[in-house]
């Protein structure tokens, strides 16, 4: 959790928060995707977070990138931005938000990916066709629609 969001949290308890946030998905030379398993809730997703006060998107997305997984995005790529009911989700802890995720695509990176233990367990490359049935919920929206534009040779 980013230190402005515990701030946030320390007023208003559990309470819903909108939370502005990034994601990246990073694609291998073989066209895999690379998904951590969260610790919080034990589901699979891309690395991301929130953005601190000031913080540029685009810093945020590379930060939790190599936060999460020890990968150095090279070049960024906007994919897409999401928000609304799908994005709503409560943490195991109680903490409820509202999520406005903005997603990159990352296809050219340098490292090995090591998940860092704290907010993920592993973090391996899964073709899209192998992808695990249990992805963090407010993550399901825009790895569908990243998955259908990839079958479709849109992206």
């Amino acid at each position: 959790m980013s230190g402005y969001i515990m701030w946030l949290r320390s007023f208003v308890g559990h309470k819903p928060l909108l939370q502005c946030g990034t994601g990246v998905i990073v694609e291998n030379e073989k066209g895999e995707i690379l998904l951590i398993k969260r610790t919080d809730n034990g589901c699979w997703g891309y690395a991301g977070g929130s953005v601190e006060l000031g913080e540029k998107v685009e810093d945020t997305a590379c930060r939790e990138l190599l936060e999460e997984t020890g990968l150095i995005a090279e070049t960024l790529e906007l994919f897409s931005v999401f928000s609304g009911e799908d994005t709503r989700y409560t943490y195991p802890n109680g903490d409820e938000v509202h999520n406005i995720d903005i997603v990159y695509i990352c296809r050219k990176f340098s490292g090995t990916p090591n998940p860092d233990k704290i907010e993920a367990s592993d973090a391996r490359f899964f073709s899209i066709d192998n992808i695990p049935d249990k992805i963090s919920p407010p993550l399901i929206v825009p790895l569908k629609k990243y998955i259908e534009m990839r079958k479709n040779n849109s992206l």
